[in-house]
């Protein structure tokens, strides 16, 4: 502690007086002139350079190649889960179109609201399906039927 306070009281001349007592450092400018320097071209390193170019180029190609197939990856899996996704959703409209069709389908349904409009219920023979199932190998008949055209005047 007393080492501290004596070099805390010396005056700043003293202070900064160096204990280095030998020769001091001088520096001298030289101006270098490399202007006659002539650059040998070594082959071999040439060659290394050109090989380890080339090396590093099939290097970046290997990752682009790798990181493009990986980001594709990524985008062909959300665009299966939207695809997937509209695919349950039309699923379910489909769904529920099938049981309004089978709602709007129905005899009594249709008797009832044929009734309030004042229809009468149809002769034996009158109703033709045309949903009916027909064996589609068998040969058809055609036939004409007179068509009766009966003006509005």
């Amino acid at each position: 502690m007393s080492a501290a306070v004596a070099i805390h009281n010396l005056t700043p001349s003293e202070r900064h007086k160096s204990c280095w007592l030998g020769t001091p450092e001088i520096y001298f400018r030289k101006t270098i002139d490399n202007s006659r320097v002539v650059k040998v071209e070594d082959p071999r390193r040439e060659r290394e350079m050109r090989l380890f170019g080339i090396t590093l180029f099939c290097l970046f190609l290997l990752v682009m190649g790798y990181a493009l197939q990986h980001f594709r990856a990524i985008e062909y899996g959300y665009k299966i889960e939207s695809l997937r996704s509209q695919r349950d959703g039309l699923a379910g409209m489909n769904q529920a179109l099938r049981l309004e069709e089978a709602s709007l389908r129905d005899p009594e349904r249709i008797d009832a609201v044929a009734r309030k409009m004042g229809l009468q219920s149809p002769d034996p023979g009158q109703v033709v399906r045309m949903d009916a199932a027909t064996d589609l190998g068998t040969p058809v008949m055609a036939s004409v039927t007179p068509v009766e055209v009966v003006s509005a005047r």
